[in-house]
């Protein structure tokens, strides 16, 4: 896979971060796993099980979904909260394996941040994916007015 190496953040808020994550509805409806959680970037799994198109490969819905994931993961790393103000996927190749999503976060400042996200089924590139995500004011969870 063509990720750089990356140790996994031992502190309390990664593990936090990445329980959060790990207990989301819709992440555990999908099958989604934090495989790793660092300062600005995430790593996480999902099969083709009970997710294929008609054709029989990953529907695309489901690899935004964990590209999503991933981005989630990375944009609210390092105890920062932020929620996707847009986002955009190129989808590269169909899948018909275990898919991995790499996030890194690439640009911020004080209003947001800039996610790369790359879906990879081994070492084939599946889906580029780009999150901006928007700073909440402190003690927001996603629901401001």
């Amino acid at each position: 896979m063509h990720t750089r190496d990356h140790a996994r953040k031992n502190d309390t808020n990664a593990d936090e971060m990445a329980e959060l994550f790990t207990r989301c509805e819709f992440a555990r409806l999908l099958g989604i796993r934090v495989l790793e959680l660092w300062p600005g970037g995430a790593k996480v799994e999902m099969d083709i099980t009970d997710k294929q198109n008609p054709l029989g490969n990953m529907h695309g819905g489901a690899v935004f979904s964990l590209a999503d994931h991933a981005f989630g993961l990375a944009a609210n790393s390092g105890g920062i909260q932020e929620v996707a103000l847009s986002a955009q996927i190129t989808y590269i190749s169909p899948s018909t394996g275990r898919l991995v999503a790499v996030a890194e976060r690439v640009s911020e400042n004080e209003h947001g941040s800039l996610v790369s996200v790359r879906v990879w089924d081994d070492e084939r590139l599946v889906a580029t994916f780009e999150g901006i995500g928007i700073r909440l004011a402190q003690g927001k969870k996603g629901r401001d007015k």
